[in-house]
């Protein structure tokens, strides 16, 4: 009996033995890995430690963008002695919110959570008030925080980033990979109650690779205080300025007008103002292009038909009929008159009658090459395409209104790169924004040939004539260099009425200099001006002048003028073509018209010392055309053979703007 009752209880031992060792084996080996996690997550809080992001300089070594340490503040709530206090204690030394903050701490300690942050990034005055309370339950973390020395300097190249470092616009968000830091970890160790013990650093944070742009910072400043003034001045809603390496497609500035200071993030909702401020418009806000587009149509010509500079142009008087709209000049009378005076003068029915010659398959193919319709691919979000319809979607009259400048948008950084063209000898380059990745050299685009090199520089010679006494540019003119232009003033679309405003302007200038080996590409425009004075010639060309003027010194390019200012230079057009281009556009059709700058300045003086009519009797036609041209007149060509016969006759006083007529014949 006694040895049944010894055995039924050794094997109640051998059974209790055996689950325990079954337990021990499972808390062991097979569920081993579990339970450590299990112990490591109640004893230990990893904390991710971001890197610091990449500086970003300018071409010239200066930082645009840094990243400055900083710190944040967190707390183990199962640790404070009182929510309440604390919360009150920490709101008035972070300027926190106190009944947000109580919530938080009561939320993580009912939770059994023993981390939670208090406030990232705070000041250096914050850092110093809570070091001096030695609160036990508080921690301070370093960390970093991106800093904008130049506060709104190049905002909408650099662009911003969020609260978490990640970029949002500009370079910081199309590079964010290549700027974006290497995240470090590290390990916070606690007791059973999750006090923190010891901390450990498993891995450093390494910062993301830097980068030098293509910048100019003296130069970018000194465009966006131009556009800004000028902005201001002609009451325009925006501005842009891009100025451009032809040769290799550096942006040495590019400003664009409204901005913001990327130093300070937007504070809750975003406002309309806000938002308005952060649009790169140089790079992301297309807009009907105006007379600057006459380059495009001129440069097919050359390339495509027989019409040289000196090639006679019919602008029939400034009125012309096309099926269901009026064209009209802002120079009422312009007769026939030598191509490179279509450009001059900025001639609508010149450009359309060049257009036509060239015809529409040939305009959209030359439209495409020098860039518009697509994306430059430079190195920024955003960026648009503009619009240029497919050659199938154009109606019966788009070939003229491209000819001019209609039914296509462009943006101020494609009319750099076409612009960039010109100057270039007929090669495309694409612009870029970055120099160097981590001190290493980014590949320059391959060019691309757009043109012939010939058509490029009779293109410049006659973009020279714009400036010029008579043309419309004369207030681009720089001292000490010679200079190539356009000038652009568009006639804004109204969405709601489908008409073209009569006061509210789009003035634009492309230009560049020197003329014969052109070092930079400067494009001005001015978006939603009000009334004439915000005409391209009026507010664009000035701008042009002072950007083109610093550009060219801070690169030291060697003068091909005389420092001496011609007396004409630097003048605007006069207020009385501004007086004919208002009554033009109120007697106008409403159908789409762009009107463009005056033709320069007022007659001055009496007829007896002004210039006289020349002798044209027996020159032939292209003759007479390039003799009235060199004298900047204007001349009404009928028949067929050598002139004849003239009015005014030949030594007769010439006023400025009144044409000349010749009557030719065989």
């Amino acid at each position: 009996m006694i040895d049944r009752r010894l055995t039924i209880l050794a094997a109640l031992f051998l059974l209790w033995g055996a689950a325990i060792c079954g337990k021990l084996v499972s808390l062991q080996v097979i569920h081993h890995a579990q339970y450590r996690r299990m112990a490591m997550n109640r004893q230990e809080m990893n904390l991710e430690l971001p890197g610091p992001r990449g500086t970003i300089y300018d071409r010239h070594g200066h930082p645009l963008a840094m990243s400055v340490p900083t710190e944040s503040v967190y707390v183990n709530p199962l640790k404070v002695p009182d929510l309440q206090v604390a919360s009150e204690i920490l709101a008035l030394a972070l300027h926190v919110d106190r009944a947000e903050l109580y919530g938080k701490m009561m939320s993580a300690n009912e939770n059994h959570r023993g981390f939670l942050w208090v406030k990232r990034k705070i000041t250096f005055e914050e850092s110093q008030s809570l070091r001096q309370m030695r609160l036990e339950w508080v921690g301070i973390q370093s960390e970093s925080q991106r800093h904008y020395p130049n506060g709104q300097l190049a905002a909408h190249v650099l662009g911003s980033v969020d609260f978490s470092e990640t970029g949002n616009a500009g370079i910081e968000k199309a590079l964010d990979a290549e700027l974006r830091g290497k995240p470090g970890r590290m390990r916070l160790l606690t007791d059973v109650n999750r006090h923190g013990i010891d901390s450990h650093l498993d891995t450093e944070p390494h910062a993301g690779a830097s980068l030098t742009l293509t910048i100019d910072g003296q130069l970018q400043f000194v465009a966006e205080r131009e556009i800004a003034e000028a902005v201001a001045a002609h009451h325009a809603v925006s501005g842009s300025v891009v100025v451009m390496d032809p040769k290799n497609g550096d942006i040495l500035a590019l400003a664009s007008y409204p901005t913001f200071d990327p130093n300070l993030p937007p504070s809750g909702e975003i406002t309309a103002e806000e938002k308005a401020a952060r649009q790169n418009h140089a790079a992301s806000v297309p807009f009907e292009p105006g007379s600057v587009f006459k380059v495009m149509t001129l440069s097919a010509a050359l390339e495509t038909t027989n019409l040289r500079p000196d090639s006679p142009i019919n602008c029939h008087g400034g009125v012309l009929a096309l099926p269901g709209r009026v064209i009209h000049d802002s120079h009422t009378g312009l007769g026939i008159i030598p191509m490179a005076m279509v450009l001059a003068k900025s001639s609508n029915i010149g450009a359309i009658e060049v257009g036509m010659r060239v015809g529409q398959a040939n305009l959209y193919e030359y439209d495409r090459r020098f860039g518009f319709g697509q994306k430059t691919g430079i190195e920024l979000p955003a960026e648009s395409g503009g619009r240029l319809r497919k050659l199938q979607r154009w109606g019966k009259t788009s070939w003229a209104s491209i000819s001019m400048g209609q039914e296509v948008s462009v943006t101020t950084l494609q009319l750099a790169q076409a612009g960039s063209v010109i100057a270039n000898g007929g090669m495309l380059v694409r612009p870029r924004l970055v120099l160097r990745k981590s001190g290493e050299r980014v590949p320059r685009p391959e060019p691309v040939n757009v043109i012939k090199p010939e058509t490029a520089i009779t293109m410049r010679q006659m973009m020279e004539g714009v400036v010029m006494p008579g043309g419309t540019g004369t207030a681009a003119r720089l001292v000490g260099y010679s200079v190539g232009g356009k000038t652009g003033s568009a006639q804004i679309f109204d969405v709601a009425t489908h008409r073209y405003s009569h006061n509210d302007y789009n003035g634009s200038f492309v230009g560049f200099a020197p003329l014969t080996n052109p070092a930079i590409v400067v494009v001005v425009t001015l978006n939603g001006t009000h009334g004439t004075a915000g005409f391209g010639g009026q507010a664009a060309a000035p701008v042009f002048h002072t950007v083109a003027q610093e550009a060219l010194r801070v690169f030291d390019v060697p003068k091909d003028l005389p420092d001496e200012p011609a007396a004409e230079a630097n003048q605007r057009p006069s207020k009385r073509e501004d007086v004919d281009d208002l009554s033009i556009a109120d007697i106008g059709s409403e159908d789409p018209n762009i009107l463009e700058d005056g033709d320069g300045d007022d007659a001055a003086g009496t007829a007896d010392k002004g210039p006289r009519v020349p002798n044209f009797r027996g020159m032939t036609m292209r003759a007479v055309l390039a003799e009235a041209a060199s004298k900047g007149m204007t001349v009404v060509a009928n028949g067929s053979g050598v002139a004849r016969m003239q009015s005014p006759p030949a030594g007769s006083p010439w006023l400025e703007g009144k044409r000349i007529r010749v009557q030719f014949a065989r």
